[in-house]
Protein backbone atom coordinates (compact mmCIF):
# COMPACT_ATOMS: atom_id res chain seq x y z
CA UNK A 1 0.00 0.00 0.00
CA UNK A 2 1.41 3.39 -1.03
CA UNK A 3 1.57 5.88 1.83
CA UNK A 4 2.09 9.58 1.18
CA UNK A 5 1.79 12.31 3.84
CA UNK A 6 0.43 9.74 6.32
CA UNK A 7 -2.43 8.67 4.02
CA UNK A 8 -2.85 5.31 2.31
CA UNK A 9 -3.70 6.24 -1.25
CA UNK A 10 -5.78 3.82 -3.39
CA UNK A 11 -3.67 1.33 -5.32
CA UNK A 12 -5.92 0.65 -8.30
CA UNK A 13 -6.51 4.27 -9.35
CA UNK A 14 -4.39 6.54 -11.51
CA UNK A 15 -1.72 8.49 -9.62
CA UNK A 16 -3.34 11.80 -10.58
CA UNK A 17 -6.62 10.77 -8.91
CA UNK A 18 -5.03 8.97 -5.96
CA UNK A 19 -3.13 12.06 -4.86
CA UNK A 20 -6.41 13.92 -4.40
CA UNK A 21 -7.26 11.59 -1.49
CA UNK A 22 -4.74 13.58 0.55
CA UNK A 23 -6.38 16.51 2.36
CA UNK A 24 -5.01 19.70 0.83
CA UNK A 25 -4.21 18.23 -2.59
CA UNK A 26 -6.82 18.76 -5.28
CA UNK A 27 -6.72 18.05 -9.02
CA UNK A 28 -4.65 21.14 -9.87
CA UNK A 29 -2.06 20.57 -7.16
CA UNK A 30 -1.86 16.86 -8.08
CA UNK A 31 -1.01 17.85 -11.67
CA UNK A 32 1.61 20.30 -10.37
CA UNK A 33 3.23 17.60 -8.21
CA UNK A 34 3.29 15.14 -11.11
CA UNK A 35 4.82 17.76 -13.41
CA UNK A 36 7.53 18.54 -10.83
CA UNK A 37 8.42 14.90 -10.27
CA UNK A 38 8.08 13.79 -13.87
CA UNK A 39 5.81 10.87 -13.00
CA UNK A 40 3.31 9.86 -15.70
CA UNK A 41 -0.22 10.80 -14.47
CA UNK A 42 -1.79 7.80 -16.24
CA UNK A 43 0.22 5.24 -14.26
CA UNK A 44 -1.61 3.18 -11.65
CA UNK A 45 -0.32 3.48 -8.09
CA UNK A 46 0.37 -0.27 -7.88
CA UNK A 47 2.69 0.04 -10.92
CA UNK A 48 4.79 2.86 -9.42
CA UNK A 49 8.42 2.22 -8.59
CA UNK A 50 9.87 3.00 -5.16
CA UNK A 51 11.89 5.87 -6.62
CA UNK A 52 8.73 7.47 -8.02
CA UNK A 53 6.98 7.13 -4.66
CA UNK A 54 9.93 8.81 -2.94
CA UNK A 55 9.73 11.70 -5.43
CA UNK A 56 5.99 12.06 -4.81
CA UNK A 57 6.48 12.03 -1.03
CA UNK A 58 9.14 14.73 -1.29
CA UNK A 59 6.96 16.90 -3.52
CA UNK A 60 3.92 16.48 -1.26
CA UNK A 61 5.98 17.50 1.77
CA UNK A 62 6.64 20.93 0.24
CA UNK A 63 2.92 21.77 0.65
CA UNK A 64 0.90 22.17 3.84
CA UNK A 65 -1.33 19.07 3.89
CA UNK A 66 -3.33 16.81 6.22
CA UNK A 67 -2.95 17.49 9.97
CA UNK A 68 -1.00 20.74 9.66
CA UNK A 69 -3.55 22.19 7.23
CA UNK A 70 -6.50 21.10 9.38
CA UNK A 71 -4.84 22.66 12.43
CA UNK A 72 -4.13 25.87 10.53
CA UNK A 73 -7.75 26.19 9.37
CA UNK A 74 -9.04 25.39 12.87
CA UNK A 75 -6.82 28.10 14.37
CA UNK A 76 -8.09 30.63 11.80
CA UNK A 77 -11.71 29.86 12.76
CA UNK A 78 -10.86 29.98 16.46
CA UNK A 79 -9.25 33.40 16.02
CA UNK A 80 -12.39 34.73 14.31
CA UNK A 81 -14.52 33.40 17.16
CA UNK A 82 -12.21 34.80 19.85
CA UNK A 83 -12.20 38.34 18.45
CA UNK A 84 -16.00 38.20 18.21
CA UNK A 85 -16.35 39.37 14.63
CA UNK A 86 -19.51 38.64 12.66
CA UNK A 87 -17.95 35.71 10.78
CA UNK A 88 -16.78 34.19 14.08
CA UNK A 89 -20.20 34.57 15.69
CA UNK A 90 -21.90 32.98 12.66
CA UNK A 91 -19.47 30.04 12.83
CA UNK A 92 -20.16 29.62 16.54
CA UNK A 93 -23.95 29.61 15.99
CA UNK A 94 -23.70 27.23 12.99
CA UNK A 95 -25.35 29.68 10.63
CA UNK A 96 -24.34 30.63 7.08
CA UNK A 97 -21.27 32.85 7.21
CA UNK A 98 -21.32 34.62 3.86
CA UNK A 99 -24.55 36.60 3.96
CA UNK A 100 -27.02 34.00 2.72
CA UNK A 101 -30.65 34.18 3.84
CA UNK A 102 -31.78 31.99 6.73
CA UNK A 103 -35.53 32.48 6.82
CA UNK A 104 -35.78 29.76 4.20
CA UNK A 105 -33.02 27.50 2.93
CA UNK A 106 -29.70 27.20 4.85
CA UNK A 107 -30.69 23.62 5.72
CA UNK A 108 -27.21 22.25 5.18
CA UNK A 109 -25.72 24.56 7.77
CA UNK A 110 -28.61 24.58 10.26
CA UNK A 111 -29.39 20.86 10.15
CA UNK A 112 -32.72 19.08 10.05
CA UNK A 113 -35.89 21.05 10.72
CA UNK A 114 -37.06 21.33 14.32
CA UNK A 115 -40.81 21.69 14.56
CA UNK A 116 -41.99 24.52 16.79
CA UNK A 117 -45.40 24.06 18.45
CA UNK A 118 -48.08 26.61 17.62
CA UNK A 119 -46.21 28.26 14.77
CA UNK A 120 -48.55 28.92 11.84
CA UNK A 121 -48.63 31.39 8.99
Amino acid sequence: MARIAGVDIPRDKRVEVSLTYIYGIGPTRAKTILAQTGVNPDTRVKDLEDADLQKLRGAADTFTVEGDLRRQEGMALKRLQDIGCLRGRRHRMSLPVRGQRTRTNARTRRGARKTVAGKKK
